[in-house]
């Protein structure tokens, strides 16, 4: 994952669960929001179109939904703006496979700060990249739905699709 600082073009993608606008920059998928989801950037500068991948991702997510895992290659292709922080929080979502979850407490441990749950919470919150960055995949202490910046129906419902069990 690289660090760019803009994006230079972007796309709608439809999905079961309301559309998605999809971003790139010149190093790769920067930016995957659901409407209305907290920390959306609004409208963005660039142009509207489609290229080699974003078509990709569109057929990604498309496939998602269909219950297929997302390819490698897609994941290799990531440039999410943040933090060095922020950015090694989104990494470790990577690790989280689809069906499985994890708390943020868990999150934080494996990535050496255990006494950073808040912080680490916080940075999944702010997942520029949502669904392809499985921070979906993030569940309280107890193993219940806690935050989702695209809702906690969107979280349930993507959490049900891969066959995680949560309560």
């Amino acid at each position: 994952m690289k660090s760019s600082t803009h994006h230079i073009l972007q796309m709608r993608i439809d999905t079961p669960l309301g559309p998605l606008l999809a971003a790139r920059s010149q190093e790769g998928l920067s930016g995957l929001w659901f409407d209305g989801q907290r920390h959306h950037p609004g409208e963005l500068a660039a142009p509207q179109g489609q290229d080699a991948l974003l078509g990709r991702l569109a057929a990604e997510i498309a496939g998602y939904f269909e219950g297929k895992a997302f390819d490698a290659g897609l994941l290799e292709c990531l440039d999410p703006v943040g933090t060095s922080f922020q950015r090694e929080v989104w990494r470790a979502l990577l690790a989280i496979p689809p069906g499985a979850t994890q708390s943020y407490g868990a999150l934080a441990a494996m990535l050496g700060r255990p006494s950073a749950v808040r912080a680490v919470g916080a940075a999944v919150g702010r997942n520029p990249i949502s669904i392809v960055i499985p921070c979906h995949r993030v569940l309280g202490a107890d193993g219940g739905l806690t935050g989702y910046a695209g809702g906690l129906e969107r979280k349930e419902a993507l959490l049900a699709l891969e066959g995680a069990r949560f309560h």
